[in-house]
């Protein structure tokens, strides 16, 4: 079975591991800092478009956040156009769709004309290009495929180290407008990117597809109106067949039946859509508010910059220290640990806006959010079977998507109110803090739990279901065959 290109192409197979697979990797490490560093240069934009536009913090706050929100929770459409037409189109298409979004956008007349061309449009495209982008490395990479997987993520940093000087320089020197119509011909770089993730077959034998049994019962009703016509008894069945198939179809994408029995990934789901409601503040605000206390807009750019050059080393580093067996079953604390240092930091940023003060907090701040983005995915390795994996990527990120949408648009009425930036960070390091400890204190318990069950030799039914999965995630990948959709997100 071999993954679909554009025109259904068919492709010789392709070594693995080697050759063209390290220029798909280059290619994916430029696909994450067109996409995922794209919104880190908006708050450079935020003050322009709040006098061009006559709009409040609120309003402009949306822009951003819709943005951010529509690129992290469009990974089920993202799925559908992957399993259709193949990686290398969704890509392509992503491409497509930002560049047509940031060019529309210098032509907009109002914030709310950007909430659907930069916001809804850029950010779908960059959820095409980006998942689509980093699933194509599961078929090119099997035994460095977590190695690739740390060196695609160094993308997101680079794009969070050149957007926002880009960005200042360009508003500096042609205005927004012209400006974004620059950053349209820019995202289309994507198109390129995507032309090089050629469609490739795997060895025979090895199978991409998971069972479709909501389909095949779906073609079994079709098939059973065909047969029966309309009499009364078949229809009743058929209409019940129908539904078991929604149900499964649900089941499927958005993974409830794994949220109702497995105890750590209900836990780790509050807790990071909790997280994510104070993890995108800081990013959004902190151009806007060292501005706002008299700090020169270039120098206020270049926050966001240091920030990413610090996560090009870290992230990586943090990436390979965490895969470490003397953290096997120890992920979520570290995780939980760089979430609670993430909003401890904020306090910094609150007791002074000197330029120099907000560089340590930078690069604190950075040094967390690298561990934050480095475990995510790992952590829900371990906390979901590996045979679950492929559809919890996918649907995690939609919820975060949501809470981080709302919270994003309080605390700008909340500085319109107030005309204060420190609640946005005080918002911030209460979600964060409070985040971390309730993940952090919760899997200790429920470890706890597991064994005093073990201790006095009560059986489980399914201790995989019930239990921090202590398995190490780098043993199961590499037993696990390339997915024919795969969803690791970077945050």
């Amino acid at each position: 079975m071999s993954q679909r290109g554009g025109g259904g192409a068919r492709e010789a197979a392709k070594p693995q591991d080697r050759g063209w697979a390290w220029m798909v990797l280059l290619a994916a490490v430029l696909l994450q800092a067109l996409t995922l560093g794209f919104p880190s240069c908006i708050g450079v934009f935020f003050t322009d478009l709040q006098h061009e536009f006559q709009a409040s913090n609120s309003e402009t706050s949306w822009f951003p956040s819709i943005m951010v929100a529509v690129l992290h929770g469009g990974g089920p459409l993202c799925s559908i156009l992957v399993k259709r037409f193949g990686c290398r189109f969704a890509v392509m298409l992503g491409g497509l769709l930002s560049g047509v979004g940031m060019v529309s956008s210098s032509f907009c007349g109002s914030i709310s004309q950007l909430y659907l061309t930069a916001g809804l449009i850029t950010g779908l495209g960059s959820c095409f290009s980006f998942q689509a982008g980093v699933t194509v490395l599961g078929y090119y990479f099997v035994r460095w495929r977590t190695l690739a997987n740390a060196m695609a993520s160094t993308g997101v940093s680079l794009g969070f180290t050149l957007w926002p000087l880009l960005s200042r320089y360009l508003l500096d020197e042609m205005g927004w407008r012209n400006t974004f119509l620059i950053f349209g011909g820019i995202l289309l770089n994507c198109c390129v990117c995507g032309a090089i993730m050629r469609p490739v077959e795997l060895a025979p034998g090895t199978s991409l597809q998971s069972p479709r049994s909501a389909e095949e019962l779906e073609r079994r009703a079709e098939g059973a109106q065909l047969s029966n016509g309309a009499s009364s008894p078949h229809h009743k069945l058929q209409q019940q067949t129908r539904r078991t198939a929604c149900i499964q179809t649900l089941q499927k994408y958005l993974a409830f039946d794994i949220f109702c029995q497995n105890k750590g990934y209900q836990i780790y789901t509050i807790g990071v859509t909790w997280m994510m409601m104070g993890f995108a503040l800081p990013h959004v605000y902190l151009v806007p508010y060292a501005i706002h206390n008299g700090v020169e807009e270039r120098r206020a750019a270049l926050l966001i910059s240091i920030i990413g050059l610090i996560n090009i080393f870290i992230r990586p580093l943090t990436g390979l220290l965490s895969g470490h067996r003397i953290f096997t079953g120890r992920r979520i604390y570290l995780f939980s640990l760089a979430a609670l240092l993430c909003g401890l930091s904020n306090f910094i940023c609150v007791i002074s806006a000197e330029f120099s003060v907000l560089i340590v907090y930078c690069v604190i701040l950075s040094i967390a959010m690298s561990g934050i983005g480095a475990l995510t995915f790992q952590v829900l390795m371990d906390v979901v079977e590996m045979d679950s994996i492929y559809v919890i990527v996918s649907q995690l990120p939609l919820v975060c998507s949501s809470s981080s949408l709302s919270m994003a648009s309080i605390s700008g009425l909340l500085v319109d109110v107030t005309n204060d930036f420190h609640y946005v960070f005080y918002n911030s390091s209460f979600f964060l803090i409070s985040a971390a400890l309730f993940m952090g204190l919760s899997f200790c318990a429920l470890e706890k739990k597991t064994k005093l069950k073990e201790a006095s030799k009560v059986p489980l039914n399914n201790p995989s279901k019930y239990h921090y999965n202590k398995t190490p995630a780098e043993a199961q990948c590499e037993s696990q065959s390339p997915p024919a959709v795969v969803y690791i997100t970077s945050i």
